[in-house]
């Protein structure tokens, strides 16, 4: 049987080059990636959710997760977004469905809630990466905005491998062990370091050169800083969703990682704070 170092390596080589190949593109293969991606996430937490007691309506909610990155690929292909009525009418159908499904033993409160936290956990969140992709600043062809997107993935990666090897190494503290036993205090101080170190070479040697975009030398600590803590809040977080059903991982469909979840974890609360971040802080810098 291949070791799970194996499978991951397997899984990289055919997934790192395809994922970047369909940002370059964007469009509707992108927002179709995005909706593959936020369907098992939320079917994911929803089964983490059954787990710990609770039933959501997991098939609608999964089609409205997939549902949000192809409804944000349509409002910037036709520049018409639905008004925020239609999503409160969304929320009220569920809440009227989880009454008639689940009945006053099947708890519909909480059916309702987690269902509608699942479609804003994955499919929302994922969908900025699709908004990075185009984000208003990526003005200089598919360069800037694959540039824009794989910053915040390459500093994820980044801030992931600096709290391992250190925390490996060096960990000596737990962070939260309540939550996390393995994550140390050294660990997360070496993910921002590596994270901030990587910052600065992705800003010098391709955000400027490909994008024409940049940052100061304060934002890139900034972002870099931002990006990491952000990056394992959003682990510990899956990981406390986990503890809290008794699960060990999402589930078994990415070999060697377990489930989209525990893959994407940290990616669903560092897109949109990327490009809340961004979008302040980035400069034109022609080369």
């Amino acid at each position: 049987m291949a070791s799970e170092l194996t499978k991951r390596t397997a899984f990289a080589v055919v997934a790192a080059p395809l994922s970047i190949a369909v940002i370059w593109f964007g469009g509707l293969p992108l927002a179709l990636l995005l909706a593959l991606v936020s369907g098992i996430g939320a079917w994911e937490l929803y089964r983490i959710a059954a787990e710990g007691g609770v039933k959501p309506l997991s098939w609608i909610g999964i089609a409205l997760s997939a549902a949000v990155p192809l409804l944000v690929h349509m409002a910037h292909a036709t520049q018409f977004a639905p008004p925020i009525s239609f999503v409160l009418l969304v929320v009220l159908a569920l809440a009227g469905i989880s009454v008639w499904a689940r009945g006053v033993n099947g708890r519909p409160l909480a059916a309702t809630a987690i269902t509608v936290f699942g479609v804003l956990y994955t499919g929302a969140m994922l969908s900025f990466g699709y908004a990075l992709r185009y984000h208003e600043y990526a003005g200089y062809g598919r360069a800037g905005g694959t540039a824009l997107v794989m910053m915040p993935l390459l500093l994820t990666w980044s801030s992931d491998t600096g709290a391992y090897f250190v925390g490996r190494s060096l960990g000596r503290h737990k962070l939260i062990p309540s939550v996390s036993p393995g994550k140390t205090v050294e660990g997360a101080l070496g993910g921002i370091v590596l994270t901030v170190v990587v910052c600065f070479l992705f800003e010098r040697f391709a955000l400027r050169p490909y994008a024409e975009l940049g940052l100061r030398t304060a934002s890139v600590i900034l972002f870099g800083v931002a990006i990491s803590v952000t990056a394992q809040l959003g682990d510990l977080v899956e990981s406390l969703f986990k503890r809290e059903a008794g699960v060990k991982d999402s589930s078994r469909i990415i070999p060697g990682h377990g489930g989209v979840l525990d893959r994407f974890d940290s990616l669903l609360f560092v897109l949109p704070v990327a490009y809340v971040l961004l979008s302040y802080l980035l400069i034109v810098a022609p080369r």
